[in-house]
């Protein structure tokens, strides 16, 4: 017998050769195959009559071969092959192309399962190029698989089957039995059988959601781990502090949420375990001024911060915003980037070293083990979907040994309060869900390509009228491979500047710049030397010019929504109201029109989720954690509770997973974090 770890080659016809086709797709063992489940499934379970066979889509049809016509040779390379079929009401032609070994099978008055799509009259219905599949009254449902050239689901299908009756020890499962009992789940064995061949609807449903739930479980069994092992470290220690100076640095008060959110970390702050904290919150939510709050408490604490952003433009901008803010008190900002000269870089390391800087900002560069800190308490990481779990564990680990410094991780990706539960499941989490006073919603408007030239226009009399303006493009410039009809900000700019906007100051900035080239064009802008600036979403995150009131996006079918709702969060900074233009042809589009109805970002991402799925919107590699492969996140919200909560259960009970009935769960949960880098 074979087991879960054995090579992929110990299957019957599968050779080296299909072994490599199968290393594409990521299988290697049993095991993998296994966990390779169907992306779709033909419905044999009603067979369609052929009178009744839709024209729109694929279905299947029971019906017994009549005649099949000799090879027709069409031209070089190309044969034609014709077979009648019949279902005794009705009669149907079947063409294949290049098929002379699949014809030859099919035996004249036996009946079998055609699927395909049907065409032709009502009256004489025809087929083009069908699976074949024989009349086996058992057979309900076809898995179809993710392929890869040379691998057909037909054969996928078959080393599954063999592989599910040759593996040892399917029988035992990894989930506990009172877990699955209070739980009402399938056993392993049972629910991968019924993933690749379901007797029924509801054995492939009982098997869905019984692996929904076993990866949902292990994900947060495994966050569960993480949080907990940095909850045995002992943190910076920190004493309350008074922040009537910090408040007094700014000429508004903050909104009602961020005192909530300061309040939150302030607490973690004094405590002997070390803060966690997600701060999530829309674009303009004022995440920034909250970040400001817990570094002034650090370095009141005589402990330094480090804020890690993924741009350089984000990082500079979070430099210039705490220079201003701190610059009358005795807390000294400092910056740190690959641009930097080596001279400059040096003396910033020196200082932080000697902590005569009490707050860095920087980007990747700050990971670098070149950077050692006097005494780092607090670690901040902007927008931390581009960041990986280790990435943020790296930076920690840059404290005196024996402390580890709190951990403040902000966001401004909405993302449904369950769903950031689990996304950051080893997190403590703050919402900013108000807006600063002065904030107006932006007015977005979706319209088709032959307007734009009104569009010019209503942004020319913003520029009149002092304003200045954001032209984003998909692309950087156009290449040999560029789909047709997309902009890019090079051309786009060039023309903008001779054609559209020739009596106004147009700038570009693109992600292929060098550094100091974006600072200049970034500074320029935020003084008003730039009216109208041309750019990718390199503007997406952090970049804030108040005075900018009008946006245009073109080919905005290129952007996912929550794209869109970042990009549209750089204007509408300042008191005067804004707008957005989304440019596309497709302005049918239901993602389109839906950011068109609401500034809400908590929403703007649901819709998101639901049109386009976790994977695209925020896939967990992104945060070092293995993609699911098939836990929707949005599709099941209470399964992602009850996973959560008896991931709890067991965590409470057994922390380190150490009874006998867990010792599959460590392992699998051992593997997780190992792939996590965590």
């Amino acid at each position: 017998m074979a087991t879960l770890s054995t090579n992929i080659q110990y299957l019957k016809g599968v050779g080296e050769k299909r072994a490599q086709l199968y290393g594409k797709l990521g299988i290697a063992c049993i095991g993998d195959l296994l966990e390779y489940y169907p992306r779709d499934y033909i419905d044999f379970s009603h067979p369609s009559s052929i009178a009744a066979a839709p024209f729109d889509k694929p279905c299947a049809i029971r019906a017994k071969v009549v005649s099949k016509s000799p090879e027709q040779r069409i031209r070089k390379g190309l044969s034609l092959f014709k077979v009648l079929v019949t279902d005794e009401q009705n009669d149907m032609l079947v063409t294949f192309f290049n098929a002379k070994y699949a014809v030859s099978s099919l035996k004249e008055e036996e009946i079998y399962l055609f699927y395909g799509k049907a065409a032709g009259r009502f009256n004489r219905r025809e087929m083009a190029s069908p699976l074949v599949f024989p009349n086996d009254p058992n057979l309900a449902f076809s898995p179809i698989y993710p392929l890869t050239e040379g691998l057909s689901s037909k054969m996928i299908a078959a080393n599954v089957q063999q592989a599910l009756s040759v593996t040892d020890g399917l029988e035992r499962d990894p989930l506990p039995a009172v877990l699955r009992e209070n739980h009402r789940l399938c056993s392993r064995k049972s629910a991968l059988q019924n993933i690749h061949f379901p007797t029924d609807e509801t054995a492939l449903l009982g098997a869905r959601r019984r692996l929904m739930f076993e990866e949902l479980f292990y994900l947060n069994l495994a966050l569960g781990q993480v949080k907990r092992a940095t909850q045995k470290e002992s943190a910076a220690p920190m004493k309350p502090v008074s922040m009537d100076t910090f408040y007094s640095l700014f000429s508004f008060t903050l909104t009602g949420a961020q005192q909530r959110a300061i309040g939150d970390c302030l607490a973690d702050f004094c405590r002997s375990t070390p803060m966690n904290r997600l701060l999530q919150g829309d674009v303009g939510s004022g995440k920034t001024m909250v970040a400001a709050a817990c570094a002034y408490f650090a370095a009141q604490n005589g402990y330094q911060t480090a804020m890690m952003a993924p741009t350089e433009i984000l990082a500079f901008q979070h430099y210039q915003t705490w220079s201003k803010l701190f610059q009358n008190t005795d807390i000294s900002v400092g910056f740190l980037s690959g641009s930097l000269s080596a001279a400059a870089k040096r003396q910033v390391k020196e200082q932080l070293a000697a902590g005569q800087i009490q707050i860095i900002v920087g980007t990747h560069a700050l990971l670098q083990d070149s950077v050692s800190f006097c005494q780092l308490g607090l670690v901040v990481t902007d927008e931390q979907h581009r960041f990986g779990v280790s990435q943020r564990m790296a930076l920690t680990q840059k404290a005196q040994a024996g402390q580890f410094p709190h951990v403040l991780v902000m966001s401004a990706t909405p993302i449904p309060r369950t769903l950031a539960f689990i996304i950051y499941g080893d997190l403590d989490l703050s919402i900013l869900d108000e807006m600063p006073q002065g904030r107006r919603p932006v007015k977005t408007y979706l319209i088709d390509p032959p307007k734009r030239e009104r569009a010019y226009g209503f942004i020319r009399k913003h520029l009149d009228m002092g304003e200045q303006a954001y032209i984003v493009c998909p692309l950087v410039e156009q290449g040999e491979n560029s789909p047709e009809g997309l902009e890019s900000a090079v051309e786009e700019a060039k023309y903008l500047a001779q054609k559209v906007f020739s009596g106004y100051a147009v700038g570009i900035l693109h992600g292929r710049m060098k550094a100091t080239e974006k600072e200049q064009v970034m500074a320029d802008f935020q003084s008003g030397r730039i009216h109208l600036l041309v750019a990718t979403t390199v503007i997406e995150v952090g970049v804030d010019v108040p005075n900018a009131t009008v946006m245009m996006i073109q080919n905005a079918e290129r952007f996912g929504l929550s794209q869109l709702h970042q990009l549209r969060g750089r204007v509408g900074r300042g008191k005067t109201e804004s707008f957005c233009i989304l440019v596309s042809k497709r302005t049918d589009s239901p993602r389109l029109q839906a950011i068109c109805k609401t500034n809400d970002g908590f929403r703007v991402a649901e819709e998101d989720l639901k049109l386009r799925g976790p994977g695209d919107f925020f896939g967990l590699r992104q945060h070092g954690l293995p993609a699911m492969k098939l836990a929707g996140l949005l599709d099941d919200m209470a399964l992602v509770e009850q996973t959560r909560s008896a991931a709890l259960t067991i965590l409470q009970s057994d922390p380190e997973l150490s009874l006998p009935e867990h010792s599959e769960l460590k392992k699998r949960t051992g593997q997780m974090l190992t792939t996590a880098g965590a």
